[in-house]
């Protein structure tokens, strides 16, 4: 039996030994294959820590930016506020009537507290009114004819847009000032 073993053993030295001089012959060392685990390890490491910011970013946006499409839907609450005083106010059956001043007095108040809110969690309205277009941060609805104002001017507010932070809420719908178009220019 021992002859056996010693036999076994003399044939894994010989099929190591082969082994360990294809691999040499092949180029590996045990260094270079060192270098290689080290590199894997370092790309893992570097992988992990990438992952490690790319949740930190996630989660810092989430709480910056969590109450955004609330914010664009709560929006068209102050629309539809602003819309119903510009009708009252129009409305020829109630224009003289001494109930409708104290009405809108309290629609102004509402709209005012609203307003506080939307600037308490850092939203605020865009200031367009005779400023340079802005594709941006508006919408173009309508060009104006206007000889007084340069072209490309916002000279009309259509709905007001509002910023979140940093990022746009809602563009503000504006009318542009362009040139007016002479007669002989059409011909």
């Amino acid at each position: 039996m021992e002859n056996k073993n010693e036999q076994n053993t003399e044939e894994a030295k010989e099929i190591n030994n082969k082994e360990d001089h294809k691999k040499e012959s092949e180029g590996i060392s045990i260094e270079d294959k060192l270098k290689e685990a080290e590199n894997k390890n370092l790309r893992s490491l570097a992988e992990i820590e990438n992952q490690r910011r790319r949740y930190e970013k996630e989660i810092k946006e989430a709480f910056e930016f969590g109450g955004f499409n609330f914010a664009k839907e709560t929006l068209s609450l102050l629309d539809n506020l602003k819309r119903a005083q510009d009708s009252i106010k129009n409305d020829e059956s109630l224009k003289n009537s001494k109930d409708l001043k104290k009405f809108l007095e309290n629609i102004k108040i509402i709209e005012k507290d609203i307003i506080g809110v939307f600037e308490k969690n850092n939203i605020k309205k865009i200031s367009c009114l005779n400023k340079k277009f802005d594709p941006n941060l508006h919408q173009a609805m309508l060009e104006i004819e206007d000889d007084a104002t340069e072209p490309g001017i916002v000279i009309q507010e259509v709905q007001p847009g509002y910023m979140y932070g940093e990022r746009l809420l809602r563009p503000s719908f504006v009318g542009i000032s362009k040139k007016k178009e002479k007669k002989n220019d059409k011909k």
